[in-house]
């Protein structure tokens, strides 16, 4: 696998074996198209895997990075990625379920720009974690979350994000949300008072 596009784009990234399906380069580069400059974001990256979309995220002009995943195998795999690249002191991992490391985001008031997800098709955990970033509170009021599924299960409304584009790639569903904005209910017109009595 290489860096499509940004500043590292070229640079080779290795997968670890437990990753048995890779976010394809084409699509990686399809969906960070259309992510656009990512300048001075913060990324948040769930099931990371070989931790290629956070590394192209990096890429991309994003300022920090933490992945997450649950085999060791592959948050040893993101660190040696991280130091090849040059990208390391912006890195941080998690091993940990999913899930666990969003509540512990929450509690530390963590806040991300962009959120990836893209968790193993089998577990159809997509829609579940999308739900869990939102009850975290860990996405800022602009930022984006990215889901990745199979085309067979696609996403519906998540409660508090609103989608604003989906595209299909074989059988890769990836679903573009935006944090949704809270519009404050407008009070109710007051009635006019009545003129008290002159004195």
């Amino acid at each position: 696998m290489r860096i499509t596009g940004g500043e590292l784009a070229g640079r080779k990234i290795t997968a670890p074996r437990s990753d048995a399906r890779p976010t394809s380069d084409r699509v990686r580069e399809s969906v960070f198209a259309i992510l656009g400059d990512l300048s001075g974001q913060a990324v948040l990256d769930l099931c990371a895997g070989s931790g290629a979309l956070g590394f192209e995220a990096l890429s991309r002009g994003a300022d920090s990075l933490v992945s997450v995943d649950q085999a060791s195998a592959s948050i040893d795999r993101i660190r040696e990625n991280a130091r090849s690249l040059g990208v390391a002191p912006g890195v941080r991992t998690l091993r940990m379920n999913a899930l666990t490391a969003l509540a512990r985001l929450g509690r530390a008031r963590d806040c991300f720009d962009l959120v990836l997800i893209d968790p193993p098709y089998a577990d159809d955990l997509a829609a579940g974690l999308a739900e869990g970033v939102v009850l975290a509170g860990i996405l800022d009021s602009a930022g984006q979350v990215v889901v990745e599924s199979d085309r067979r299960h696609p996403l519906g409304d998540v409660p508090g994000l609103q989608k604003h584009d989906e595209r299909r790639y074989g059988d890769t569903l990836v679903t573009f949300y935006r944090a949704k904005a809270h519009t404050p209910s407008e009070p109710e017109p007051s009635e006019p008072e009545e003129p008290g009595p002159h004195e």
